[in-house]
């Protein structure tokens, strides 16, 4: 895929942070992820590909959200075909409330590379590089939690484990404390946990527990495009989600899936700060403009850019902020 793809992408995350933010701390969740969803469409349609979305936001019916098999970009002749996946906003009621780590996020990859799977619930434990090959979601996090210090040279007292804050992980939580790590319960938000966990400067380690499978597709793209390392299996509600997923080609429901069996082939994944987070800065607004903070990654190269952007409101065009 271009690399110019990569740098692209930023300006969808851009547009659909900056629509997000003006509900910043407003309380109003489905207003910020219909001005999030609105706006990224809008930008996705100036992108030089035939793309389908096959991870997004809502029904065919519920405009003007992102649904599942839309078609995006600018689809003439001669763009390359992608699948895409998109979450206008990551932590939707991070934003509402004003709390940290909300995102705009969108994957890119080459077509048939993405898992097709119900939105179900994913089990998921993510590492960053130094830590890859020491995860196994067939044993308990203590061993696990054991196998990471090792992998970074740290002791277990010394890991931070991100895990969403939800009464499902009530024995998860007990057993990483009594293993005598330290975590951070997030309210919402675990692409933006997994992708602290592959940046030593957040101060993450890793991220564990059980969150949707939409989310955890997304955060693998991430992981992969630093080299990290993600396993996840897919918890099943009820027999008829299994049989769905049968139908829908997967050979065996209860396998352990690694990052590449959820995206695999060559990646792109771009992400812009909606709030203050462990990795991003949040949007700025300014007198005549804001200030966004963004990262794009490749698979391909695992180049990593940081990306900070000045935007003058009365010199671009209006994407619904």
């Amino acid at each position: 895929m271009d690399r110019n793809l990569a740098l692209e992408s930023i300006r969808v995350t851009e547009a659909a942070a900056l629509a997000s933010a003006r509900f910043m701390g407003r309380g109003d969740r489905l207003g910020a992820e219909q001005a999030a969803a609105q706006a990224m469409r809008k930008t996705l349609d100036d992108l030089s590909v035939h793309g389908r979305i096959v991870i997004g936001e809502g029904d065919k019916d519920e405009a003007p959200m992102l649904f599942i098999d839309e078609r995006v970009g600018r689809c003439a002749e001669g763009d390359l075909e992608v699948e895409v996946a998109v979450d206008p906003l990551e932590g939707a009621s991070l934003c509402a409330t004003g709390a940290a780590n909300s995102l705009s996020v969108i994957a890119i990859t080459q077509r048939g590379k993405l898992l097709s799977a119900p939105d179900t619930y994913m089990e998921k434990i993510a590492v960053g590089p130094g830590a890859r090959g020491a995860i196994d979601i067939t044993v308990s996090p203590t061993e696990n939690l054991r196998h990471v210090a090792d992998a970074l040279g740290k002791y277990v007292e010394d890991l931070t484990v991100v895990v969403l804050d939800r009464p499902r992980h009530e024995r998860l939580v007990r057993e990483v404390r009594e293993a005598g790590a330290r975590i951070k319960l997030i309210g919402d938000g675990d692409v933006a946990g997994a992708l602290s966990a592959c940046f030593p400067q957040t101060g993450v380690d890793l991220l564990m527990g059980i969150g949707g499978s939409p989310e955890g597709i997304i955060a693998a793209t991430a992981v992969r495009c630093v080299g990290g390392d993600l396993r996840a299996r897919l918890v099943w509600r009820n027999e008829r989600e299994k049989e769905r997923a049968r139908e829908m080609g997967m050979k065996d429901p209860n396998a352990v899936l690694s990052a590449e069996d959820l995206a695999g082939g060559e990646v792109m994944f771009a992400a812009t700060g909606v709030t203050n987070g462990d990795l991003l800065r949040g949007v700025r607004f300014t007198g005549d403009g804001a200030t966004t903070h963004s990262v794009v990654m490749r698979s391909k190269s695992g180049t990593v850019r940081y990306i900070e952007t000045v935007h003058r409101f009365k010199q671009k065009p209006n994407y619904g902020w």
